[in-house]
């Protein structure tokens, strides 16, 4: 969907018009990505058989750790695990045809259905940055992330073409308090932006909240039939879930809303150093994890996670845009295929503190490794700087930018009778050039990705200009989308609805910021 509006006065004539157009306000959102390219695989039909048997081992022999959570415990008991305690031990075998209920695919429908997305198959949802609890930009630095921030974010989202998903903690908005953020981090996704989103995971009641207020967006029985949030459940590596991520899981599941069930692993410290092994970790973790969401609900849908960064062995700190990583992300997305499920991994990770060189650097390994390993979801897809720690304005339209080089390279290469060319290569012959034969100017508009950001102006302009960096241009950039915001219609009768949820949940509690 394109919406335009015009500032000024333009005059007639061609020039005049190509210049109102350029200078256009645009809200298109570019369709979700679908792969006309093929997946890249690093591990051997043998390699895969033995990370599955060992994942099977590992559920069999070692279990996993389902804490506080009695009711969890139970199911598996009476799914046919062995319960010792807190520990589960899975059967070889159950945990794998439990998952086989779980949907190859699934829609999110967002409030313009225009904009909904399908997760699965050879699609690419592209997702903003999640969790930071510190924001960064070029005229105030780093600082502790406000709800202002984050409305500001969900605008950037809305306004941003490649993004398909305004996502969910953006930032971590800490001037409000922590047990009543969510319902105005709620709120800003459901107004501000009319793309999909997804739901509060930090207490179950806060999942319940989402799922209710998704109800008076959506309609109630809307959001029992459909999937209208796709949400992180984390599990705490090595092999624990803990009662708060699992007690969301089992909200969102019995309302028929996804999940992703991603472990957290920084390999060295939560995971084995070897890629097979941690591999061999994430496998068995998802499958458990995974499993149980559909002892809740079979069909829930879900998608299989894997978040896994490698470890400065020096530090301790966590890095980003390594071997090791690609090595592992193209590996579990071969492990997710063979599962039938969707895949959730990659992003514009990086370990710099400023939208910097080695920013670009870690960040496009880690978009690229993302497009090429099949990854379904990419949460994370722009904004990420700090090692996740800081969301940054900057940064967040720079990546936003590059994300358009995926759903370019996504398209494969066209052989069709205009792409090949003939009458342009018959027509100038030897010796002469392109630029004016008929081919050129049929296609010049579209045959080149080209970024609405980057510098490509000859040496005397750019330095004219004053000589700009990406960074300042990028500040520049985050000014005019803000400026040329438009807010997307909304029933007055259901904004009205959730602000009186809002207000009613707000006064049922006094505040907390624990």
């Amino acid at each position: 969907m394109a919406e335009q509006a015009r500032r000024g006065r333009t005059r007639g004539g061609g020039g005049a018009a190509r210049r109102a157009e350029r200078s256009a306000v645009s809200f298109e959102t570019a369709r979700y990505i679908e792969r006309n390219i093929p997946n890249f695989e690093v591990l051997t039909e043998e390699a895969l058989e033995i990370i599955e048997q060992n994942a099977d081992t590992i559920l069999e022999e070692v279990g996993v750790n389902f804490l506080d959570n009695p009711a969890a415990l139970q199911r598996w008991r009476d799914a046919g695990a062995d319960v010792d305690g807190e520990r589960v031990r899975i059967p070889r075998g159950l945990a794998r045809k439990l998952c086989a209920t779980a949907p190859a695919q699934y829609t999110q429908h967002a409030r313009n259905p225009e904009r909904s997305v399908v997760v699965g198959g050879r699609n690419l949802v592209l997702a903003p940055v999640y969790g930071p609890p510190f924001v960064r930009d070029a005229a105030g630095g780093r600082r502790y992330a406000t709800m202002a921030d984050f409305n500001k974010f969900v605008k950037l989202a809305y306004m941003s073409k490649w993004l398909h998903h305004s996502g969910g903690t953006v930032c971590e908005p800490t001037d409000v308090p922590v047990n009543k953020r969510h319902l105005d981090m709620l709120f800003a996704h459901m107004t501000l932006s009319d793309k999909p989103f997804m739901g509060s995971v930090t207490e179950p009641s806060r999942a319940q909240d989402s799922v209710d207020m998704a109800g008076l967006l959506f309609g109630k029985d809307f959001v029992q039939d459909n999937t209208v949030m796709t949400s992180l459940i984390n599990i705490n590596s090595p092999m624990t879930f803990d009662d708060v991520m699992m007690g969301a899981l089992e909200v969102y599941a019995q309302n028929n809303q996804a999940c992703i069930i991603s472990p957290f692993i920084v390999g060295g410290a939560m995971a084995p150093v070897s890629v097979a092994g941690t591999l061999t970790q994430v496998l068995a973790e998802t499958l458990a994890g995974i499993a149980y969401s559909q002892l809740i609900r079979p069909g829930a849908p879900v998608i299989m996670g894997a978040f896994v960064t490698s470890i400065d062995m020096n530090s301790g700190a966590p890095t980003f845009g390594t071997p090791e990583a690609a090595h592992i992300t193209y590996g579990a997305g071969q492990l997710a295929r063979r599962l039938g499920l969707p895949y959730r991994s990659a992003g514009s990770f990086c370990g710099s503190k400023l939208p910097d060189a080695q920013a670009a650097y870690e960040t496009a390994n880690s978009l690229n490794m993302g497009l090429l390993s099949g990854v379904n979801f990419m949460l994370h897809s722009c904004g990420w700087l700090e090692g996740g720690l800081v969301s940054s304005f900057e940064k967040f339209v720079m990546d936003a930018d590059q994300l358009g080089t995926l759903h370019h390279l996504a398209k494969g290469v066209s052989v069709d009778e205009n792409a090949q060319a003939m009458d342009a290569i018959r027509e100038v012959g030897p010796g002469g050039h392109y630029l004016g034969c008929d081919h050129t100017q049929n296609n010049f508009k579209t045959a080149f990705w080209k970024s609405d950001l980057l510098d490509y102006k000859p040496f005397e302009t750019w330095e004219d200009e004053g000589a700009r960096d990406t960074q300042a241009l990028a500040s520049l950039r985050v000014e005019k989308m803000l400026a040329d915001y438009q807010q997307p219609a909304l029933d007055p009768a259901i904004r009205e609805s959730l602000e009186a949820y809002v207000a009613e949940k707000k006064a049922a509690e006094p505040d907390s910021f624990m």
